[in-house]
């Protein structure tokens, strides 16, 4: 259904429908008409699709495919490419529940878990938080605790993949048909977590270090189908989450919005204003400082990112208008040499 209304006139009897499973690079994984194939991708269309998006490709007699166009997505995970702050990675597509994945065999990171519920919400998917290795913890309701006071109103649940704790829990938040996506740091036990959730070892898993904590293992992202009809995406873990958008942080937030609400002047930067109700709140210990000042982080990186952006579509409209510049300048010269 989602995809049905986007198909118009392209829906040629060569045209069909598929999700992408997998990214090879020059190659996709398709999942198309229930089964998989591999489809090349276009120089024009590189890059250009994620795992969990829609796309129409047609298939060819080898058991390939060609991809001849991504459709719209209704969500979209990003974060900041590497190396260029300008340029978005979308690390999963159409997806509707995010798993923010920690391990209990360390302490909850709160800043961690504030940076990536800001990207969540500015991705149109619900965010869940999963604590891993929960057999590893001595005080899992201490963990839960700290993670409501980083991601307040969030659904939290504390797993033990070996020991099969907590997985029904895991499983219900994903109806038939509705896409998931584990996101965390490499060693959080996000593949083994996949492994007991699909009952088979469908993603290696590295052996433990001297430290006693997991390796990455996963090379590249994957759109799994779980027993219960669910889906779920995998990948590479991620040492940080760069912020592509910042309009998530009023709602990763919403405990600071509420209360920025009573703030003296409606402009309140929370930093030296008189009567700032966050400040004031940190002060009669009612609101963690660190908390506050993770706020502020975020809030000044979304603002200098939001700047580069503008900055870079600034760029990229002169250059467009100088292209259309030459372009009337050669079709005049091309009609004066006419006209002689």
């Amino acid at each position: 259904p989602f995809f049905s209304q986007q198909l118009g006139l392209e829906a040629e009897a060569r045209f069909v429908p598929a999700r992408v499973l997998a990214d090879l690079g020059v190659r996709l994984r398709l999942g198309l008409g229930g089964e998989e194939r591999l489809a090349l991708l276009p120089l024009s269309l590189r890059g250009r699709a994620a795992v969990g998006d829609w796309v129409l490709c047609e298939p060819l007699p080898g058991g390939e495919a060609v991809l001849r166009r991504v459709l719209a997505r209704r969500s979209a995970l990003s974060r900041q490419s590497a190396g260029d702050a300008t340029s978005e990675q979308v690390l999963a597509a159409n997806v509707d529940l995010v798993l923010l994945v920690q391990a209990l065999d360390g302490e909850v990171n709160a800043r961690r878990l504030e940076r990536t519920l800001a990207a969540v919400r500015a991705s149109g998917a619900a965010p869940a938080v999963l604590l891993t290795k929960a057999d590893r913890c001595a005080d899992v309701p201490a963990a839960l605790a700290a993670v409501e006071g980083a991601a307040p109103g969030v659904p939290a649940l504390a797993v033990s993949a070996p020991r099969g704790e907590g997985l029904d829990a895991v499983t219900a938040l994903l109806g038939r048909g509705e896409t998931g996506a584990l996101i965390g740091p490499s060693g959080a036990g996000k593949s083994t977590l996949l492994n007991a959730l699909l009952g088979r070892q469908a993603e290696a898993t590295g052996a433990l270090g001297a430290d006693g904590r997991g390796r990455h293992t996963t090379s590249h992202r994957r759109l799994w189908t779980l027993p219960g009809g669910g889906l779920l995406v995998d990948g590479p873990g991620l040492r940080e989450l760069q912020l592509w958008d910042g309009a998530g942080l009023a709602a990763a937030f919403s405990d600071l919005t509420e209360l920025a609400a009573s703030c003296r002047f409606s402009d309140c930067r929370h930093l030296e204003e008189p009567g700032c109700a966050l400040r004031a709140a940190v002060a009669a210990g009612t609101l963690a400082a660190a908390r506050l000042g993770g706020f502020h982080k975020l809030a000044l990186e979304a603002a200098a990112l939001a700047g580069r952006q503008d900055a870079a579509a600034g760029l990229a409209s002169r250059r467009e208008a100088k292209e259309a510049q030459r372009a009337q300048r050669a079709q005049r010269e091309q009609q004066r040499r006419r006209g002689r």
